[in-house]
């Protein structure tokens, strides 16, 4: 691949649109060393993306990330919270800033053809084997936290402060910050003023950052439900309580949450993602298990839905003449991302005067979850930026054409990679330097 000097990067990389070169202030020092450490970031990025391993079992991803932050001077601390890294640097008095990256794959099969793509497989919880892939791109979160970690490391004459940058295990399972938190990460390490991070977007050009004040991302929760009938013969359908009959009218009930309980302008979502019952076509089952996933912003909104999706199954169980109460249980929850507006309208400043206004704009809150949001709750004014990963060329067109492009997630997932890290480290590391004590 061309390479891309950091100048001209910063300049002329998007193509969406097009980049003013008078809008971008000169780069940073501090940032002057990227084109020369660029192809060994590089070489970690392909490492990383053809190594990738599952949510908890993050072993020598983490121990990968400990060496490099150890050779460059960092404090650093393994097995947080399961896999996590902690790394600190102390520079003088001045503000403590956490930078974050997390670290696990998914079992996703990579398509993308490229020539390192990752072929790995692991053994998931129930013992299968499955592939392996980084189809959320903590790679590129991975690759920009060490590049960040090694310019702030050359460049301490221009900063004041503390960085503690943290490697977090199972984001995918929304866990992992829970874990380091529980761990001591706030009482055994520096507490932070800030708490910063990236991530990827399949949505946006390479070269370009988006940014959403307030409420980005949705709080989370995974909901089983088992519905209980009394089984018999399809052919004496009076003789039972069918299950199947009572979960379809729970699934509709479900819906007048959103559309009948709660205010048209604060969002969410009810989704029943699974319905399994029966064994046969003319025999009625015993029961019926539902998962359901809920998502909304607010706290009062997230209590209220859960609330309801009990009070409903209970309620129809009742009306069908159930034998049993509905069970309910709520695992996997995140709650919902905010990013302080302070900070983000102070970072924003900042990375557009390094990109230049016209490639940093505002983007628009997803119900997606992530996990960051639990560094926030715990006290620290917080901000996740979102990094663009499509080549710019590729962007343009499918806008024109109404074209849907590969999510995250997705098998074919594969950022525009040097426009793609380049951008990551150059504003992780603006967002670092914009809140440290300067000399």
């Amino acid at each position: 691949m061309k390479p891309f000097p950091l100048l001209a990067l910063l300049l002329a990389a998007t193509a969406w649109p097009p980049a003013d070169a008078r809008a971008a202030e000169a780069p940073s020092p501090v940032l002057k060393p990227l084109d020369g450490l660029y192809p060994e970031l590089d070489a970690l990025y392909r490492d990383l993306h053809q190594n990738p391993e599952l949510s908890t079992r993050e072993e020598k991803t983490s121990a990968k990330l400990a060496e490099r932050l150890r050779k460059l001077g960092y404090e650093v601390t393994q097995n947080v919270g399961g896999h996590g890294v902690v790394a600190v640097l102390r520079n003088g008095k001045g503000p403590t800033v956490l930078l974050r990256t997390d670290m696990d794959g998914l079992p996703v099969e990579e398509k993308t053809g490229l020539p390192y793509a990752s072929k790995a497989t692991m053994k998931d919880d129930s013992g299968q084997g499955v592939p392996v892939m980084h189809a959320c791109g903590h790679d590129v979160h991975m690759t920009a936290w060490v590049g960040t970690a090694t310019l702030l490391a050359k460049s301490k004459d221009r900063w004041r402060g503390t960085v503690v940058l943290i490697g977090q295990p199972a984001e995918e399972t929304g866990s992992g910050a829970r874990k380091m938190l529980s761990d001591g990460l706030y009482t055994r390490f520096p507490k932070p003023d800030f708490a910063i991070a990236i991530h990827n977007s399949a949505g946006a050009a390479a070269g370009t950052i988006e940014y959403v004040p307030g409420y980005a991302l949705a709080s989370v929760d995974s909901v089983d439900l088992t519905l209980y009938g009394k089984g018999g013969h399809g052919a004496y359908p009076h003789t039972t309580v069918d299950p199947i009959v009572l979960a379809a009218r729970t699934i509709l009930s479900l819906q007048t949450l959103v559309s009948r309980e709660k205010s048209p302008l604060e969002p969410a979502v009810v989704t029943v993602g699974s319905i399994h019952g029966g064994t046969k076509h003319n025999i009625i089952p015993d029961e019926v298990k539902l998962q359901l996933t809920v998502r909304s912003y607010k706290p009062e909104v997230r209590k209220q839905l859960l609330a309801g999706i009990e009070r409903i199954a209970q309620a129809e169980a009742l009306a069908a003449g159930a034998p049993r109460k509905p069970e309910m249980s709520v695992s996997e929850g995140t709650p919902a991302t905010y990013n302080d507006p302070a900070l983000t309208k102070r970072l924003v400043g900042a990375v557009s005067r390094v990109l230049g206004a016209e490639n940093v704009r505002e983007g628009q809150p997803v119900m997606g979850g992530e996990d960051f949001s639990e560094y926030g709750l715990a006290g620290v004014p917080a901000v996740m930026l979102w990094v663009g990963t499509v080549d710019p060329k590729r962007h343009a067109e499918a806008r024109a054409s109404g074209e849907t492009l590969p999510s995250l997630h997705s098998a074919l997932f594969a950022p525009d990679r040097e426009r793609t890290l380049r951008t990551a480290v150059t504003t992780l590391t603006t967002s670092a330097l914009e809140v440290l004590g300067k000399p």
